[in-house]
């Protein structure tokens, strides 16, 4: 159960990291981002992201399990301290305070749990960080979970363009409905996925970044659905806010390799988005996601999201495709 407390606790985080990172797009100064082992980048406003989360939700909720993407220790090779001075001063920034370096720090650390516990938060600061280089899509991700099963999730997108013509929105999913604050408005908005019956009239969402999903693959997955139009692509975890809202009926995320095993914190909240919004999540055998075996999905493969009205028909052509090869 999500308590009155812990929601509120969980938009303000949200809607500080967004405003952070909103503010910071586009400006980052030489020496502010780093390339980790995997080969991915992480800026400051990732790590001032999960400070400033980690930092709201102690605050207001006390001491609670946190799995973050970002890790304290890579500030560590940063002998001119640049990435950790610009850190801090983004911090600063947005909680208005003089808040030590140490601090900082310590906050970013706090989010080192291994989500193997009951009842864990998890976050991904900057969901697409290489959209947020570009100046495009991103998105800051929290979720919930409660023994395996996420309760409660949170997309800030501040670049997501809207149909009225402003940008940005915050999605919050819980107790079977998803609402979403767009632009300024300060009124929530019910949001749900298309009605889209016949899966020949439905549009993929994936990824920009060709190395996050077989685009090969997709098409051909597409070709034996009979799908025609274009895919919408974009970064991050915006792709489940555009099937929670009904801009597409699809998202795949197919395994690149057979050993792969997706990260918690890139899908926990946008996959509950995307439920709460009336549409269903899978993997790509069409197995529920599960959360119990900590920093990745251990026991899936690949996403299957969808508006859920041919759900069961697009896990058989994915599994057909790749079955295939």
């Amino acid at each position: 159960m999500v308590s009155d407390t812990e929601r509120a606790a969980a938009l303000a985080a949200i809607a500080a990291a967004s405003e952070l990172c909103d503010r910071t797009q586009g400006r980052l100064a030489d020496g502010q981002t780093l390339t980790k082992g995997d080969d991915s980048p992480v800026t400051v406003a990732d790590f001032a992201a999960q400070a400033v989360v980690a930092m709201t939700l102690t605050r207001e909720l006390g001491d609670v399990d946190i799995v973050g993407e970002e890790q304290a220790g890579d500030l560590e090779g940063d002998r001119s301290n640049t990435l950790r001075d610009g850190v801090v001063g983004l911090v600063r920034e947005q909680a208005g305070d003089e808040i030590a370096p140490a601090d900082v720090v310590g906050f970013i650390a706090a989010a080192d749990a291994d989500g193997t516990s009951d009842r864990y938060w998890t976050l991904d600061p900057i969901d697409g960080t290489k959209g947020f280089l570009r100046g495009d899509q991103y998105a800051i991700a929290l979720a919930l979970v409660e023994r395996g099963e996420v309760i409660l999730g949170l997309l800030g997108c501040p670049n997501l363009p809207n149909a009225d013509g402003s940008r940005g929105a915050v999605f919050i999913a819980a107790d079977g409905h998803c609402d979403a604050f767009f632009g300024a408005s300060r009124e929530a908005e019910l949001v749900h996925v298309a009605e889209t019956a016949l899966v020949s009239s439905a549009r993929f969402c994936e990824s920009v970044e060709s190395g996050h999903s077989d685009h090969g693959q997709a098409a051909r997955i597409a070709e034996l659905l009979g799908i025609t139009s274009e895919p919408y692509r974009i970064d991050s975890q915006c792709k489940y806010a555009a099937v929670a809202r009904g801009d597409a009926s699809i998202y795949l995320r197919l395994p690149t390799r057979a050993d792969y095993r997706e990260k918690i914190w890139d899908h926990a909240a946008g996959k509950f988005v995307v439920e709460q919004a009336g549409g269903r999540v899978t993997d790509v055998d069409g197995e529920p996601l599960d959360f119990r075996h900590g920093r990745r999905l251990e026991r899936n493969s690949g996403i299957v999201a969808t508006n859920g009205r041919f759900h069961d028909e697009v896990v058989d052509a994915v599994r057909t495709v790749l079955g295939a090869g």
